[in-house]
């Protein structure tokens, strides 16, 4: 519940215009959450009113991007907003994800409040962080790191007075803040409880992940009653075979009275009465019913203690297998999916790993994927294009320089791009374009693991993964003398090849999660014809050409359309595929879009030797509807 009632809108609009143009501090009535997030907005040079300009919101590539680095916190809260998300329907309201910069991963609402919320960029990608968007209930959830409800005109900017919104922090088990929940909606249907039906749904999210990320240890589940084990009020801790505190839930924390800060300095008999290995044993013979433990301060608490094997178990038993970055980009395609299997295996074992494949395949996607599956990907994955950078350069943006190494080198000097990737993944792009002379400095420090900055004479130790890409044959480039073969050998490690789209047979599902990156919330699709036109085409561009295709045709759709027909896609593209169609033999040019449809099922028909069902998954089609256009 709110600490403080909610105050009428013209005095909540007077009070905030006395801090902005007098310095005159809000009264008590206002609350002190929203009285310190206001001054933190005025500080962040934010205007209450008048055009609103924000440079950190995220699209295409780079929202995927945050998106696959946020996968944990993504998965384990999508199943919890659907829920959360039934519990609002019909109520002009969304449920949204942000991540802990504040920028929204995932969103769930009704259709006729979200292109309210599109209007103040109520959408993902967007961020909204205080210095950004001012008070608001996942910004200002963000700072305090507490549950919070901002209501009408609490809001900072006057153009965000019509929302009501109730955000809670999610922390991970060791007390990290990994995201905010929140639910948004118009503020005349405000209601009472909704910020303890978020606060609820985030613990859900929290116990989530405190049993993914403690599967390896031991688990133990506690309430004051038994009946309370196994409910979302139950506190979790984790602990490790000898006994230290590694992890825990809020709950735990303040039935125990310990903060997150006591982890890994806190052990069973600083909390505990019970004996740590005998009160384990019981529990196995005793087939998990609860015990009954003593804290230090002398509070009956029931448990059940849980071994590796049977946290494994519950897990496995009780929610899906956590996916792994790898897995969520496969939609499966065989070819890709070898390469991923491959990959997947050598990132931990000190193996160079070197991408071959066309441009706009998605290698740095892959790669960043690979990272996130890798032991470090706490850690920092470091992409640095080798065609990109000016070759005068390439090599202080790569190893680093000392402050006036060189004319027009900054005084404070710079680390360079190899050092900051230390203890991360280091990704080298398009690598077949890297000048010949700095192939030697780069193999010294593949071979030495030392880095010397420009104007340095003291080597610096540095660690990392490599992953390599490019679409040059570097095999043939080194039989010219245009790439070191010695250097191709120590980045050639594992070799894996990512298919061109034309040589996919998962287009239909790739397209789909495109539209849905664009578009989360817009239930977006493609119609049939267009589908099997463009799932025979060649697109010599890729990945990258078909997400500029769709980003384009999504913004040519009027509010009211939710199908991608021919005339959201662009000119060109139209005739490159009619072109392609007419160079198809055997029945002559196709002479409309419809012929060419035709033409399309009949090249999806041949690549399945007539298997009809294959050829309705290639084109994303139901047997039904192939059937149909057959007729």
């Amino acid at each position: 519940m709110r600490p403080h009632a909610i105050l009428p809108t013209p005095q909540l609009r007077q009070a905030r215009l006395q801090l902005v143009e007098q310095g005159i501090a809000p009264t008590s009535a206002i609350g002190a959450l929203v009285a310190r997030s206001w001054n933190r907005s005025l500080t962040a040079g934010l205007s209450p009113i008048g055009r609103l300009d924000c440079h950190d919101n995220l699209a295409g590539s780079s929202l995927q991007r945050a998106r696959t680095l946020n996968h944990d916190l993504i998965s384990h809260s999508e199943p919890v907003m659907e829920y959360l998300f039934e519990q609002v329907r019909q109520s002009h309201s969304m449920v949204v994800l942000a991540d802990a910069q504040g920028v929204l991963m995932h969103t769930l609402g009704d259709l006729d409040f979200l292109n309210k919320a599109d209007r103040v960029a109520l959408r993902c990608g967007a961020s909204w962080a205080e210095n950004q968007r001012g008070t608001n209930a996942i910004g200002t959830a963000l700072a305090e790191t507490h549950e919070v409800e901002i209501n009408g005109a609490e809001h900072y900017l006057d153009r965000n007075g019509f929302l009501t919104c109730a955000a809670a922090p999610i922390l991970s088990a060791q007390g990290k803040l990994m995201g905010i929940l929140d639910i948004s909606g118009d503020h005349r249907s405000r209601h009472p409880h909704t910020l303890s039906l978020v606060s609820t749904a985030a613990r859900m999210i929290e116990n989530s992940l405190v049993l993914s990320a403690c599967r390896q240890q031991i688990m133990v589940q506690l309430h004051t009653r038994a009946e309370g084990i196994g409910t979302v009020a139950q506190g979790m801790l984790a602990f490790s075979e000898d006994g230290w505190l590694v992890g825990a839930n809020r709950k735990a924390l303040d039935l125990l009275g310990i903060q997150h800060t006591d982890m890994g300095a806190t052990s069973w008999p600083h909390l505990f009465d019970e004996d740590f290995e005998r009160l384990l044993g019981l529990q196995h013979r005793s087939g998990g019913r609860p015990s009954l433990l003593h804290t230090r301060h002398g509070i009956a608490i029931h448990a059940q203690l849980h071994s590796q094997s049977q946290v494994q178990q519950k897990i496995t038993i009780s929610a899906a297998p956590a996916r792994d970055a790898l897995n969520r980009m496969d939609s499966g395609d065989p070819l890709w999916r070898q390469s991923a299997d491959k990959a997947r295996r050598v990132i931990d074992k000190d193996i160079p790993l070197l991408v071959f494949g066309e441009s706009g395949v998605g290698k740095e996607l892959f790669a960043q994927a690979v990272h996130q599956c890798s032991a470090r990907k706490d850690k920092a994955f470091v992409a640095v294009n080798c065609a990109a950078l000016p070759e005068h350069l390439i090599e202080s943006e790569l190893f680093g320089y000392v402050g006036g190494a060189f004319t027009g080198a900054s005084r404070q000097g710079a680390p360079g791009r190899l050092r900051e990737a230390h203890g991360g993944t280091l990704f080298l792009d398009e690598i077949g374009d890297m000048p010949i002379a700095l192939q030697t400095r780069l193999l010294r420090v593949l071979q030495e693991r030392m880095v010397t900055p420009l104007g340095c004479g003291t080597p610096v130790a540095v660690d990392f993964n490599l992953i390599c890409a490019t679409h040059q044959n570097l095999r043939a480039a080194v039989e010219k003398g245009q790439f070191r073969s010695d250097l191709y050998y120590r980045i050639n490690g594992l070799q894996v090849q990512l298919p061109a789209l034309r040589e996919r047979n998962d287009f239909a599902k790739l397209a789909q999660r495109m539209l849905q990156d664009l578009a989360p919330d817009a239930g977006l699709s493609i119609t049939p014809d267009v589908m099997t036109a463009m799932a025979t085409f060649n697109w010599p561009g890729n990945l990258r050409q078909l997400s500029h295709i769709l980003r384009t045709a999504v913004a040519l759709m009027d509010p009211h359309e939710s199908q991608i027909n021919w005339t959201h896609l662009p000119d060109d593209l139209i005739r490159d595929i009619q072109n392609q169609a007419q160079q198809q033999p055997p029945d002559g040019p196709a002479q409309n879009l419809h012929e060419l449809s035709i033409k399309a099922i009949q090249q999806a028909l041949e690549n399945a030797r007539g298997n009809v069902s294959a050829a309705a998954r290639q084109l994303g089609i139901s047997r039904q509807t192939l059937y149909r256009k057959l007729q």
